[in-house]
């Protein structure tokens, strides 16, 4: 499992274009997640809005990178790297064999997007730089979007 801790401290270390780069790979990470979760919940004859919450997620994030990956180009005249592993993309897909796990991938799932949401404001709060503090802001807010559509899906299958 992931040292949120310790990924927040070394987040907090991070130059903007450094928290930046770190963005686009969870982004990308979180888009691979939510795609691989919809072809299982697509297999498994789960509910359409679930498997189309799943690749709302995973579009949203692919959008992101994308759009972040543009804005890093043109800043830094490179490709965006970073080695710190993403806070919300957690290892549930190994737990999703049956369909009578969905409750627990989505419990899984919100609490991850939850543990990034709270991991991010404390970063907001931990930082002097100003558009380091926006940039941890604006990660918490898409966690939140992102926590909010599976508790839906949750609470439609009655969880």
């Amino acid at each position: 499992m992931l040292d949120v801790e310790e990924v927040i401290e070394r987040l907090s270390k991070l130059s903007y274009e450094e928290a930046l780069a770190y963005w686009i790979r969870s982004e990308r990470e979180e888009a691979e997640f939510y795609r691989q979760l919809a072809e299982r919940a697509r297999n498994l004859g789960l509910p359409e809005s679930l498997v189309e919450t799943f690749e709302k997620l995973s579009g949203d994030s692919e959008r992101h990178a994308r759009e972040l990956t543009k804005l890093f180009r043109e800043s830094y005249s490179r490709e965006p790297e970073s080695d710190i592993p993403p806070i919300e993309v957690l290892s549930v897909l190994e737990k999703f064999e049956r369909a009578d796990q969905v409750e627990e991938v989505l419990r899984t799932a919100m609490e991850s997007e939850l543990i990034a949401m709270n991991a991010y404001r404390t970063l907001a709060e931990k930082v002097e730089d100003p558009k380091l503090k926006d940039l941890y802001l604006k990660l918490a807010n898409v966690e939140k979007t992102h926590y909010e559509a599976l508790k839906r899906e949750y609470e439609k299958l009655g969880g």
